[in-house]
C-alpha cells in the first residue's frame, strides 16, 4: 500500500514530552536487579506531531508509555509532560490513553462506559451527552452503541477503547496497538482518525507491531530493542536509500528512453523526478533488530544517528 499521508516538516518547537537519562530496572524482592526494561533514554517529542515507538515484544516500549503517564516510577532521569513531572497526576486531564489491553465493563453498552468515563473527568452531563454521541459515530460504533461490551468482538472493543481515550479531548493522546483486531476497512479508519488528530493540533504515540500502520501516519519513529534506543528519526529519512538515484517520469514512449539518458548526462531536465527512492519499515525495522543481535554495542546518537560504543568510551 503507498503511503497515502506526505509527512510535514513539523511547525512546532514546543515540547511536550521529554524523556531525560530516563531508565528503569525492575528488582525482585530483595532489590536486586531483575530486569532492566529500559536503558538510559533521551528522547523528545513536539507538539502536534504523530511519534511512533516500535520494537519487539520486551523491548521497553510499554515500560516507556507506563513511565510517561507516571503508572510506575523511574530508575533514574526522568520524563517529564506539559513541562511536569510524570508523576503529577495534575497533567492527566490533559492526556488521553488506550492500554493495549482494553479493561472495560462488559455489561455497560457504549454510551454508558462513555458516560461513565465523563464522570471521572468530572464533566457535566450535556458535555458527557455530546461527547458521547461525537466519538461513538467517530469510531463507527453508532450502530450497536446499545449493545453490552460483552457482545463486542475485539475490533469494536479497540473501537469503544480509543472513543474512551478521548473523552475528555486531551492534547496528547498515548496509543498502545490501536489497530489491534482491526480488519483492514477498520484499519485504514483507525489510521485516518490519528492523522485527523494531528490535524486537530493533538500530539500522538503510539506504539504497533504492524510496521505498515506506522509507515503510514508517523512523522518520526523511535526503534526499542532490549530497553535501548536503536533509532531516532523522521520515517522518511529513515527509509530513503541514499546511494541509489532515481527517476521517474511520465508518459513518454520506450524509445525516448535512450535520448533522454544520454541528455541526463549533458543536461537537466523538466517533468523528470530525481530523488532517494525508500526502502520500507519492515525492512529498516529487521535490519536494526539483526544488526543489534550481532553488535550489541551499537547506539544511537541524539540526532539518530547511529554510533559505534567501544569498549573505553
Amino acid at each position: 500500500m503507498e503511503k497515502q499521508v506526505e509527512t510535514q516538516v513539523l511547525q512546532s518547537t514546543e515540547v511536550v514530552v521529554e524523556a531525560r537519562n530516563l531508565s528503569k530496572t525492575y528488582r525482585d524482592f530483595w532489590g536486586r536487579s531483575k530486569k532492566v526494561a529500559l536503558k538510559p533514554l533521551d528522547l523528545e517529542i513536539r507538539q502536534g506531531e504523530i511519534f511512533g515507538l516500535l520494537g519487539p515484544n520486551g523491548s521497553g516500549k510499554t515500560t516507556t508509555m507506563k513511565l510517561l503517564l507516571g503508572l510506575i516510577f523511574p530508575t533514574s532521569g526522568e520524563a517529564v509532560v506539559f513541562g511536569k513531572d510524570a508523576t503529577d497526576v495534575s497533567k492527566n486531564d490533559r492526556i488521553g490513553y488506550l492500554p493495549e489491553e482494553s479493561y472495560l465493563y462488559k455489561f455497560l453498552d457504549a454510551e454508558e462506559t462513555l458516560d461513565f468515563y465523563g464522570r471521572l473527568f468530572d464533566m457535566p452531563p450535556d458535555e458527557r451527552k455530546r461527547r458521547a454521541d461525537a466519538l461513538i459515530e467517530m469510531v463507527g460504533l453508532g450502530r450497536d452503541k446499545k449493545r453490552q461490551l460483552r457482545e463486542y468482538s475485539k475490533g469494536m472493543t479497540r473501537r469503544i477503547g480509543v472513543a474512551q481515550a478521548l473523552i475528555n479531548d486531551p492534547e496528547l493522546v498515548l496509543l498502545d496497538e490501536p489497530t489491534s483486531g482491526l480488519d483492514p476497512i477498520g484499519t485504514r479508519e483507525m489510521k485516518d482518525l490519528i492523522i485527523d488528530l494531528k490535524e486537530r493540533g493533538k500530539t500522538v504515540i503510539m506504539c504497533s507491531h504492524l510496521l505498515a500502520d506506522v509507515e503510514d501516519v508517523c512523522d518520526r519513529i523511535a526503534v526499542l530493542h532490549q530497553g535501548e534506543l536503536k533509532e531516532l528519526g523522521r520515517v522518511d529519512e529513515l527509509l530513503r536509500v541514499t546511494d541509489i538515484t532515481q527517476i521517474r517520469s511520465t508518459g513518454l514512449p520506450v524509445e525516448a528512453h535512450d535520448e533522454i539518458r544520454a541528455v541526463i548526462e549533458r543536461h537537466g531536465g523538466t517533468g523528470i523526478e530525481i530523488g532517494s527512492p525508500t526502502t520500507t519499515l519492515e525492512d529498516l525495522f529487521l535490519e536494526i533488530v539483526q544488526d543489534t543481535e550481532a553488535r550489541p554495542g551499537r547506539r544511537a546518537q541524539k540526532d539518530g544517528q547511529p554510533e559505534e560504543v567501544g569498549p573505553h568510551s
